[in-house]
């Protein structure tokens, strides 16, 4: 009845149907938890003042700002991500794996209550610079159920929660909230830290969106001309009329208002002053092409069977167990597939990668490595960061379980790699039984043990202490034909 009473009053107060769509179903009506109006209360925040979204792939964090009564955004709630599939960078077309960077408009018809991912919302890849420079998806959105194939997947408690505040957004009158896809947290650090990237030049133009945010508080107004973003710009003082911005076009006469552009060159000037303090230092560069696929906020992590954190920061080994203790944001599903090695990228990088022992040359720079017996090539840099142990030993070591469907002689340095970590991720335990039954001696891993024997019912309600008893309509327990493992097996 309350659902029927909101949608009846948006009707009256003259709303488009898009709005009346935002609420349809029991799950996307949830009400705002009341912690989290409390929050807003202890921040100087209305219920449906305007919304803008931050999220971050090497942190794997999504931000929810808030506009406040004087008329800036502060953070309200920061929400770890479960998973994001693909690599550090930008989508570039259908198909890559890739979870969309930069800056997107949602509106409400992006918003979808009906979806197989319990609830979601639609990023809007690809925009006006994306088209520009003909790159292709579609359908890239932040969901819950916590698998990625190139979009962001959260709990379902977490999407539930987000959704909602989006929804109350817009019916306080926001017109679209901004979305704003970094790889990383955007400071002198990371930028130091992947100075060898090949996407660096994008960055450094996002960024200057990220520094307007960061010393305004006020959502940057975003434009596309010449192939590139434009921020806050505004008309020229001589000019008759509003510049127009066309993505693939010459730029328009504009300014930026001073006292923006002022605070924002004194950012980039200090940002600048200690990214070249940490470049002279010799602060390591970030890994390349790992062949990881995507990342796992460390607090998801710590609750999967050789959970892992991929791509993304977080310190693993006692960092993880003790994180196990904690409680998960939400609800894990059993089908979740933490980030581990995408062997089409690793079958493809062997002739790109040098694998012999040679002198290393300065390209290959980009890894931290000081051992300078071990080799310091694609592979073995993987095996380490695996946890596999050295390359040599990774290298050298025949497999403890040897199956038919390894090569007797010989074997290349992909179908070692490949060998190794297969013991490395997880395995069923009823398929290993005969192999267990074969080498009595050796003590059964734990970490063979992955999938949990009962997938526990979701609870998708926001609300503290809610039992099954008094679920919501559509907090049925997923089931498995809404899983990664039926929907995207064969990508795997």
């Amino acid at each position: 009845m309350a659902s029927v009473a909101l949608a009846a009053s948006i009707v009256l107060a003259g709303c488009d149907t898009d709005q009346v769509s935002l609420a349809t179903n029991a799950k996307a009506n949830q009400p705002v938890s009341p912690k989290l109006v409390a929050a807003m209360g202890e921040k100087d925040m209305d219920l449906q003042s305007p919304i803008l979204i931050r999220l971050f792939k090497s942190e794997a964090e999504l931000e929810i700002w808030k506009q406040t009564r004087s008329g800036q955004f502060a953070l309200l709630k920061t929400y770890p991500i479960c998973r994001w599939s693909g690599d550090l960078g930008p989508k570039v077309r259908e198909g890559d794996r890739q979870a969309p960077e930069g800056f997107y408009s949602i509106n409400p018809s992006q918003m979808n209550p009906q979806s197989a991912y319990y609830l979601s919302f639609n990023t809007g890849f690809p925009n006006a610079f994306d088209k520009a420079l003909g790159r292709t998806g579609s359908q890239l959105m932040v969901h819950g159920d916590c698998s990625s194939r190139g979009c962001y997947a959260m709990t379902d408690e977490q999407i539930a929660e987000i959704y909602s505040l989006g929804r109350e957004s817009f019916f306080g009158g926001q017109k679209a909230f901004q979305f704003q896809a970094y790889p990383f947290r955007m400071t002198p650090v990371n930028m130091a830290k992947h100075r060898n990237n090949p996407n660096m030049a994008f960055w450094k133009m996002i960024k200057e969106g990220y520094d307007h945010f960061e010393v305004t508080r006020q959502e940057p107004k975003v434009d596309f001309c010449e192939r590139k973003y434009v921020f806050d710009a505004a008309k020229a003082p001589d000019a008759k009329r509003d510049p127009v911005f066309d993505a693939s076009a010459k730029c328009p006469a504009y300014v930026i208002p001073e006292d923006i552009a002022s605070a924002v060159r004194e950012k980039e000037q200090r940002d600048e002053a200690e990214y070249n303090k940490l470049v002279s230092k010799g602060i390591p560069v970030a890994r390349m092409n790992t062949g990881i696929d995507g990342g796992m906020n460390k607090i998801f992590a710590a609750k999967i069977p050789e959970g892992s954190t991929g791509l993304s920061e977080g310190a693993e080994g006692n960092t993880l167990q003790m994180l196990a203790m904690s409680k998960a944001p939400g609800t894990i599903p059993g089908t979740v597939n933490p980030p581990k090695p995408n062997f089409d990228s690793v079958a493809a990088a062997p002739q790109e990668e040098p694998v012999v022992a040679v002198a290393a040359p300065a390209t290959n720079t980009r890894v931290a490595s000081a051992a300078p017996a071990e080799k310091s090539g694609f592979f073995s840099n993987l095996g380490r960061k695996m946890g596999l142990g050295t390359a040599d030993t990774t290298a050298t070591t025949p497999p403890p379980q040897a199956t038919a469907s390894v090569a007797p002689a010989a074997p290349s340095t992909a179908s070692r790699l490949k060998a190794a970590v297969t013991r490395f991720v997880h395995h069923d335990a009823s398929k290993d039984k005969a192999a267990v039954a074969a080498k009595p001696a050796e003590p059964a891993k734990p970490t063979e043990t992955r999938v949990a024997a009962t997938r526990p019912a979701l609870k998708p309600s926001v609300n503290d202490g809610v039992s099954d008893a008094t679920q919501i309509m559509g907090a049925a327990p997923v089931v498995q034909s809404n899983s990664f493992d039926s929907r995207f097996g064969a990508v795997k």
